[in-house]
C-alpha cells in the first residue's frame, strides 16, 4: 500500500497546527474524509438532492437510487444475505438503541440475563441498563484476563440458559483487543441467545463477514470508516428484524394508517421512518468505494504492523504505561505517563500539531477497572505513517521534560 498517495486523497491532513504538520492520530473518534466522499456529498446537493421513495420525478428517483444504491453496497461490504439486512441510522448508538429497545424489550423477562464486558463503551452498556430496568433482567459481565482480553472459557462459563442477548465489542475502543466474535456467536447461540456485536471500531480496519461471524446483530458507524458524520448501520438477520418492532412511527415507515391503527413496511423500510439521512448515505457508499479500493486486507496489515511499531517505539519511554494486549490489537495505543494528567499531556501534544484523545473514551467503568480515571489514546488509520508515530514519540518526550522542571 502507498501510503504516501492515499494520504494525498485526504486534503484536511495537508496544513500546519501550531507550527508543526499536523499528526493526525485520533482516528478511533472519527477517521478524515477522502476527496472522493466529499466530492460525492457535493455532487449529491447540486444535482440529485430531493426526498426518496416519494416523487415521481427524476431527482426523486436518482435520489432514492443513490441512497438504495449505497445500501447495496453496505450489504456487499459486510457480506450480508440480503439488502433488507441493512438499516441505516444515525449510527453505532443509534443502533444499539434500537436493538435495546425493539428488540430486547420484547423478548426479556425478570430473571433473564443480558451479557456484556467490562470494556464496552457506554453505548453498548447504557442501553442494555435501561432495557434490564424495563423488563427486570440482570446484567451479567464475562470477566476480561489480565491484559484486558476475553477468554472463551470465561464466556463459556458467564453465557448460561438463562441469557437472552450476549452483547460485544469486536475491538475494544480503549484496549485495540480483538474479541473473538465468533467464537462467542457459537457459545451464545448454543444456549439460545443472541449476540450483538459493536463493530464501530473494527469495520475500518479489516474485512467483516457477518455471516461468517454469525452474528445476529452488527452495528457500526459511517464517521469511523471515512464516511460522514450522522449515518450509521445496523446489520440484522432477516428473520429478527422481521420480528422487530421500529421505536420512531412517522411518514414512509407505514403500510397502512387509519384514524385508530396502523401497519408497518417490511424492513427495513419500517425502521426508517420520516426522511431519512440520504446524504449521509451517499457519503458512506462512497467512502465503501474508497475502502474497497484501497483494499481491507492491506488496510489490516498496515493497521496492525503501525499499532505493533508505536507500542515498541513507545516502550522506550520511562514511566510511559500501556494499557491493554502489546500483541495483536490494532488501530490504537492507550497510555498514561507519569505525573502528567492525560489532558495535560493531550494539550501538550497538541502544541505540536499532534491530535490524540485523552479522557475515559466513554468507558468509565473499564478506566476504574485498569486502575485510573483517564488515559491518553493515539488512534491509527491507513494515512499514518511510521514518522508520524516518531514525532509522536518525539512530543511525549518533549512534554515529559517540560512537565519535569
Amino acid at each position: 500500500m502507498n501510503v504516501s498517495a492515499l494520504r494525498e486523497w485526504f486534503p484536511i491532513l495537508n496544513q500546519q497546527v501550531n507550527g508543526y504538520p499536523l499528526t493526525y492520530l485520533d482516528s478511533a473518534a472519527s477517521a478524515q474524509k477522502p476527496v472522493q466522499v466529499i466530492k460525492a456529498l457535493k455532487r449529491f446537493y447540486e444535482w440529485d438532492n430531493a426526498n426518496v421513495h416519494r416523487g415521481v420525478h427524476t431527482l426523486g428517483s436518482r435520489a432514492t437510487e443513490a441512497y438504495e444504491g449505497a445500501r447495496a453496497k453496505v450489504a456487499r461490504f459486510v457480506n450480508a444475505a440480503s439488502e433488507a439486512e441493512i438499516v441505516f441510522t444515525r449510527g453505532t448508538t443509534s443502533s444499539i438503541n434500537l436493538v435495546a429497545a425493539g428488540y430486547a424489550r420484547t423478548i426479556c423477562r425478570e430473571g433473564d440475563e443480558i451479557v456484556l464486558t467490562p470494556m464496552e463503551h457506554h453505548a453498548n452498556l447504557i442501553p442494555w441498563q435501561q432495557a434490564a430496568k424495563a423488563t427486570g433482567a440482570v446484567l451479567s459481565y464475562i470477566p476480561l484476563q489480565e491484559d484486558g482480553t476475553l477468554s472463551l472459557e470465561d464466556v463459556a462459563r458467564t453465557v448460561t440458559s438463562r441469557t437472552k442477548i450476549v452483547a460485544v465489542s469486536h475491538i475494544s475502543n480503549v484496549l485495540g483487543a480483538v474479541n473473538p466474535v465468533k467464537g462467542i456467536a457459537e457459545i451464545a447461540h448454543r444456549c439460545g441467545a443472541k449476540l450483538l456485536v459493536d463493530g464501530a471500531q473494527a469495520v475500518a480496519h479489516g474485512k467483516v463477514d457477518v455471516q461468517e461471524l454469525d452474528c445476529d446483530f452488527y452495528a457500526f458507524s459511517g464517521h469511523k470508516m471515512c464516511g460522514p458524520t450522522g449515518i450509521g448501520v445496523l446489520y440484522g438477520k432477516r428473520s429478527l428484524l422481521e420480528a422487530m418492532e421500529p421505536v420512531e412511527f412517522g411518514g414512509e415507515m407505514i403500510g397502512h394508517v387509519d384514524l385508530r391503527e396502523a401497519t408497518w413496511k417490511e424492513a427495513p423500510w419500517k425502521f426508517e421512518a420520516g426522511t431519512p439521512i440520504i446524504a449521509g448515505a451517499v457519503g458512506l457508499g462512497a467512502a465503501i468505494d474508497v475502502l474497497e479500493q484501497i483494499g481491507m486486507d492491506a488496510i489490516e496489515k498496515h493497521d496492525l504492523e503501525l499499532t505493533a511499531y508505536a507500542i515498541a517505539r513507545m516502550k522506550r519511554i520511562e514511566g510511559l504505561t500501556i494499557y491493554g494486549p502489546t500483541e495483536g490489537r490494532i488501530g490504537m495505543v492507550t497510555f498514561n505517563l507519569d505525573g502528567i494528567h492525560p489532558h495535560d499531556l493531550a494539550t501538550a501534544l497538541d502544541a505540536y500539531g499532534v491530535a490524540v484523545r485523552a479522557g475515559h473514551h466513554c468507558c468509565q467503568p473499564l478506566m476504574r477497572r485498569l486502575g485510573t480515571q483517564a488515559t491518553t489514546r493515539a488512534s491509527f488509520f491507513a494515512y499514518n505513517t511510521e514518522e508520524e508515530v516518531d514525532r509522536l514519540a518525539e512530543a511525549l518526550y518533549r512534554a515529559k521534560a517540560y512537565f519535569a522542571d
